[in-house]
Formats: structure tokens, C-alpha cells, sequence
């Protein structure tokens, strides 16, 4: 989906040829990738649902439903809207963050592997708010600007070190790697140094997970989706002709530069603001953008459909997890890494038969 202005026009609504068009602005959009993400929407709220009405105190469904407009069983208003549906809808909001993110990513690279948890971006924002959790025994607030410090100076530091007459797909997908690994190192030595309760804790959270969300880890997630993705999808355009390289973009009339480092501000934006409300939860970002495309078959980056499948692949991640363990302790990090690790294998094996890698 393209946010374009054109030239004015008497105020009017007019829909025809996958063309959204109302006074000055023009939308245009893919039938089918609508579609994709209405089904995905219905998805996610079921599975949110469901989510609501597991655990020791269980609700059906309608019961679920009554409670959220007013007219639950006694005792259910308490479980459900301040106990469950904080995590519920953490879940959905970082996952929708984290497939928005993956599919800005590969796009700039033109890479399947070029998502903020491969290329060191996520890596960034664990170890800014680790340095908060850790060092300086920050709150919500804190852990949240730290993180989002510790992503912006990791992405400014790939895309300088990456530098070289431009930025090309597969340099910053390398330098990434090589980032990440730093990270890696940086972060155990934060434990090392860290007590050991505070070793536990941040050890449980960097796993990816939901455990004891609440209201303010809601705002946070909100706050990043409310502030960076009208950025994305308003520079739609730019990011669909950047895919076609750099010179092409810029005959189209599209700066490569500035067009990209906006974008990997407000993709590297998403990254961190999920990563403060629910820890850094693995392979989301890499494998909703490509499932998104496999759905709709549409081209383009198609953010809003990465978005939607991002949702839906943490909140069922989420589901699986207390249903599977008749509990909310497992962390859902460790069923979307168990998910990703075969996703990734699978990706190879079809990037190694393409003769991409």
C-alpha cells in the first residue's frame, strides 16, 4: 500500500483499478493483499480470544466476549482485562512491530536474511536495555529508552561501517552479522558483572517473553506502532523503488540515501520499542515477511501484510504456549525459536537451489 499526492483535485472519494482516491491523495492498494489482511486480522483476534480464556480461572469464548463488553461472570472482569489482556494484546502489537520492521529490512537489503534480529539491529536494543535493566536497575520508562538508544546507535554504526560510495544490500547484511556477534559478547559480559538475581531476570527476558506484562509495556509497544508506521507506509513508494536499486529510484525521483536512512530509522524504531515491551523474541521479523508474501503474491514490500502475519505468528506462539503447558511461564520466545530455526533452514536450502547464497 502507496501514500502519494497528487496534483489538487476537486474534493471527491473515487474507487477503481486499485485506486483509493480522495481530494489531493490518492491510495493505492492490492485487492488481494487486503484481503490477506482482514483474514489475518479475524485471526489474530480469535487467537487473542482464546488466549483470554486460558488458564487456571478458564472462559469460553462468549464468556470472554460478554466480559469484554461488560457483562462477564463474576470475577472475570479482573482476570481478564487486568491480568490477561495486557499480555494478549502486547503480543499482537510486538508482533505486528516486529513483521512491519522485517519487512522494511529486506526490502532495503533486497535479502530474505535481512531482518533486524540477523543483522544486529535487535541485538542493539537488548544489549541498551540490558545496560538499563542491569547497570543503572531502570524502570519500564528506562528499559524502553535504552533500548531504542542501543538500536539507533547499532544501525548507525552498520550503516557507517557499510558505507562505501552507498549502502548495498548484502554489505549491510555482513557487517550486520559481524555487529551482532560484538553484541553477543557485550551482553554476556553484562551478565557476568550483573548480581545473580539481576542475571535471572534479564536471562528470562531475553528469551522473549510475555510473563507479567502490563499496562505500561501496552503504551510502549502502542507508542512506537502510532509513531513510526504512518512513516512506512508514507514512504511506501520509496521503499518499492528502492528494491529496484538505487539508480532506478533515482531516475524514478527517489533519494537512495535519504529515503533509505529514514526507513532504517523507523524500521530500527519498531525493533526497539518491541524489544522494550516484550524482550528481543526471535525470527518474527525474518519469517512474517515472507510468508506475508507467499500469501498475497503481490509485489512490493508489503508492509501492512508482514504487520498482520508478525501479529498472528506471536499471539498464536503465545497461545500455543499456555495451552501446551497449562501455564503462561514458558516463555514464547522459546516456541518461536524452535519455530524459526527449522524456517531458517528451510530458507537456505531455497536460497542455496535459487544459487543466491
Amino acid at each position: 500500500m502507496t501514500l502519494v499526492q497528487d496534483t489538487p483535485t476537486p474534493p471527491r472519494t473515487a474507487v477503481r483499478r486499485g485506486l483509493l482516491r480522495t481530494g489531493p491523495w490518492s491510495v493505492r492498494y492490492d485487492a488481494r493483499s487486503l484481503a490477506v489482511c482482514a483474514v489475518l486480522a479475524l485471526l489474530t483476534a480469535s487467537a487473542m480470544v482464546l488466549a483470554l480464556g486460558t488458564g487456571g480461572y478458564e472462559l469460553t469464548p462468549t464468556q470472554v466476549l460478554r466480559t469484554l463488553a461488560g457483562d462477564g461472570p463474576p470475577g472475570a472482569e479482573f482476570v481478564v482485562l487486568d491480568l490477561r489482556l495486557p499480555r494478549a494484546l502486547v503480543a499482537a502489537l510486538v508482533g505486528f512491530a516486529l513483521g512491519t520492521a522485517g519487512a522494511v529490512f529486506q526490502s532495503l537489503t533486497r535479502n530474505p536474511l535481512g531482518s533486524p534480529d540477523i543483522i544486529g539491529f535487535g541485538n542493539g536494543a537488548s544489549a541498551g536495555a540490558l545496560v538499563a535493566i542491569i547497570v543503572l536497575d531502570a524502570g519500564a520508562a528506562q528499559t524502553a529508552a535504552g533500548a531504542v538508544c542501543g538500536g539507533l546507535a547499532t544501525a548507525t554504526a552498520v550503516y557507517l561501517l557499510a558505507w562505501k560510495r552507498g549502502v548495498h544490500g548484502y554489505r549491510l547484511v555482513l557487517v550486520g552479522i559481524g555487529a551482532s556477534a560484538v553484541l553477543g559478547s557485550a551482553t554476556s559480559y553484562l551478565y557476568v558483572r550483573a548480581d545473580i538475581g539481576k542475571a535471572a531476570q534479564a536471562a528470562s527476558w531475553m528469551i522473549g517473553s510475555l510473563n507479567a506484562r502490563g499496562w505500561s509495556d501496552v503504551r510502549i509497544a502502542a507508542l512506537g506502532l502510532v509513531l513510526l508506521v504512518p512513516v512506512v507506509l508514507a514512504c511506501g513508494r520509496r521503499l518499492t523503488m528502492l528494491e529496484m536499486g538505487d539508480d532506478t529510484a533515482a531516475a524514478l525521483g527517489v533519494p537512495p540515501e535519504s529515503s533509505r536512512l529514514v526507513l532504517l530509522s523507523a524500521g530500527t524504531g519498531l525493533t526497539a520499542m518491541a524489544v522494550a515491551a516484550a524482550g528481543p523474541i526471535p525470527f518474527v521479523a525474518l519469517a512474517a515477511p515472507q510468508l506475508a508474501r507467499r500469501i498475497t503474491r503481490a509485489a512490493g514490500p508489503g508492509v501492512l501484510p508482514a504487520g498482520w502475519t508478525g501479529a498472528l505468528l506471536v499471539t498464536a506462539a503465545d497461545l500455543i504456549t499456555q495451552r501446551a503447558t497449562g501455564s503462561a511461564i514458558l516463555p514464547v520466545g522459546v516456541i518461536t525459536g524452535v519455530a524459526g530455526g527449522g524456517y531458517l533452514a528451510w530458507l537456505l536450502r531455497k536460497e542455496r537451489q535459487g544459487a543466491r547464497l
